[in-house]
Formats: C-alpha cells, structure tokens, sequence
C-alpha cells in the first residue's frame, strides 16, 4: 500500500470513527454532566463534576424498566423472525436459478421504500381484529417486515460465497440436503447470520413510528420515550438517549467475534 493509499485509508477510517463515536460522546456528555454540561458551548473534551444523578432519575421513572422490556422482547422475537424467514430466502437465491431471480432481489428491496406512515391506520385496524394490537409481537411482526430484506439480502450474498462443492462433498458422503446445510454451510455462515442478526435487532429496537402507532400501555423504549421525554428538560433527554444506545452496543460487543470473522480477522 503506498504512502498515499494508506493516508486515505486511515482518514477513512478516522472520519468512520468519528461519525459513530462524536454524537456518543456529545450524548453522554449531557447525560453524565447534567444541565450545565447539556447548554455548554464550546463543549468540554473530558466530563467535568459527572454524575449519575441524570440516569438514576431517569431510570425511576414510572413505565421505563417495563419499556425496555418489551424493547428487548419486539428486537428479540425481530432478529429470530428475521433469520428463520430471511436465511431459507437467502439460501435460495444463493443456491437456485430460476426466472425473475433479479426481479425478486429488487422488489424485496423495494419493500423498504413503501412508506409506513400509509400503512399505519390499514395496520391498526387489522391488528385490533386480529387481537395483536398493544403487543411486543405485534410491533415484533411489523419491525421483521422492514428488517427481513435486509435479512435476505445479506445471508444471500454470504451463501453465495460459501463452495457449493463443500455441500456436494457432504452429500457424497451420506449426508442429506438438511444434515449438509447444518453440518457444513451454517458453521462458516454464522459470522453472516451474526450480521443479519444485528441489522434486525438494532432496526426493531430504534424503530419508532410504528411503535408509538401500535402500542398505547405496552410501549417500546423509543416509543415511550417520544411521549415521556417530550417536555422534560434536555439533560434528562440527553440520559434517555444513552440508556437507549446501551443494549445496541452491548449486543455488537457480544457478536463481535462472528463480525471480526466475517471480515477475515483474527479475535483471540
């Protein structure tokens, strides 16, 4: 790599850096420091009289713990949902030629552009009959549907790049099409799946609109959030905002050897 490739790629990788970690950092910044460090211009580079006061407060809040909780079941029941439906339509247009395969790839993405917000009164009003209205697996059933293409997508391209000769040789020896998949394909696609699974469980736990539409007593975080926080002062916002960007990087930080192993580097 010569010297000038190698300047752009590190001021790459700064400018990545500093796009994810400088809103963190500006974020517990007001919710470690509190009123005075939330309205500070210019802002300090080190946390000056932190405290924990902001979070403790937050946290007792009435309605909280129970809104996270169905956070964590809607992302949860969307990440499974996701790889259960996501990974066999992967799987297929990976491995299967048939007519319109392109087409199929486009419309899947296509999905995402539909606005939700048109979807949002058909939605409820189906939901209300079908008594999943105010459920964590209602907005669990909406969420997967705006994570699956992403899903499918991306465990299609990991299948894509697994040998299909590794399952024939499977084959070869005694295995059926479902002993292959699970004995050869799924080992090397679990850092694939690994991202997958992220997509789905960071989309459905930031997911808002849906949410706030959905539910009225059984909020998710975010939507209750939106409601809660609406008129609090902004260093309270600001201590809403970093319990809710927590479980995202607790979850990656768990995966994260699935993730180094997707991209070829070692994690010991």
């Amino acid at each position: 790599m010569t010297g000038a490739r190698r300047l752009m790629f590190w001021s790459g990788v700064a400018a990545l850096c500093a796009w994810v970690l400088v809103p963190i950092y500006l974020i517990a910044l007001g919710a470690f420091g509190g009123r005075a460090a939330a309205f500070r211009w210019p802002k300090a580079f080190t946390l000056v009289n932190a405290s924990l006061e902001q979070l403790a407060t937050f946290l007792r809040i009435e309605g909280v713990w129970n809104a996270a909780l169905n956070s964590v079941i809607a992302a949860s029941l969307t990440m499974a949902l996701s790889l259960l439906l996501g990974a066999p339509a992967g799987y297929a247009l990976a491995r299967y030629r048939f007519r319109g395969a392109g087409a199929f790839r486009l419309m899947v993405l296509l999905t995402r552009a539909f606005p939700l917000a048109i979807l949002a009164l058909p939605l409820t009003v189906v939901f209300i009959r079908a008594g999943l209205y105010d459920t964590p697996f209602g907005v669990a059933l909406v969420h997967t549907a705006l994570a699956l293409p992403f899903a499918a997508l991306v465990t299609a391209g990991l299948f894509a790049g697994i040998p299909r000769e590794l399952e024939e040789a499977a084959w070869v020896f005694g295995c059926s099409r479902l002993q292959a998949f699970m004995r050869v394909v799924l080992p090397l696609a679990l850092p694939g799946l690994a991202a997958a699974a992220i997509f789905a469980f960071v989309i459905s736990w930031n997911e808002v609109f849906a949410a706030s539409v959905l539910t009225v007593r059984n909020r998710t975080l975010t939507a209750y959030l939106l409601t809660v926080l609406a008129e609090s002062p902004l260093h309270y916002r600001f201590a809403g905002g970093f319990v809710l960007i927590v479980p995202s990087v607790v979850f990656i930080f768990a995966v994260r050897r699935y993730l180094f192993a997707l991209w070829g580097v070692s994690n010991r």
